[in-house]
């Protein structure tokens, strides 16, 4: 399979375990990696024979800001399966970091990943 890599999609959700978290919310950051087949897209050179990444984004955008969710897990899933049900993907590979989590020691990141296939 091909692959189109999105990195650092950022928008701020209110996801979280405590009230504090989904009161205020934080920023989230969702690296995507669809997999499909680039043959149709190479010959045709049309945007409509592949996954437009510029619509994948706002689609995780929508996630990210939407509903709010206790688990990053749970984001993660609802993003890959909602793209697997709206684009011409084989599988993706997503990961949800959430760099501000209220972790009481030093640390870069938390993140998590999940990769579905279409059945």
């Amino acid at each position: 399979m091909d692959r189109i890599m999105l990195s650092g999609v950022t928008a701020v959700g209110h996801h979280g375990v405590f009230d504090f978290e989904r009161r205020a919310g934080q920023p989230f950051v969702v690296d995507a990696v669809l997999h499909l087949d680039f043959a149709k897209a190479a010959v045709s050179d049309d945007v409509r024979d592949t996954a437009h990444y510029g619509e994948v984004a706002e689609r995780i955008k929508d996630w990210i800001t939407g509903e709010p969710l206790n688990l990053i897990e749970a984001l993660a899933v609802r993003i890959a399966d909602g793209l697997l049900a709206e684009f011409t993907i084989e599988a993706v590979d997503i990961t949800v970091h959430k760099p501000k989590a209220p972790i009481e020691v030093p640390f870069g990141d938390v993140a998590v990943s999940v990769h579905r296939e279409r059945p």
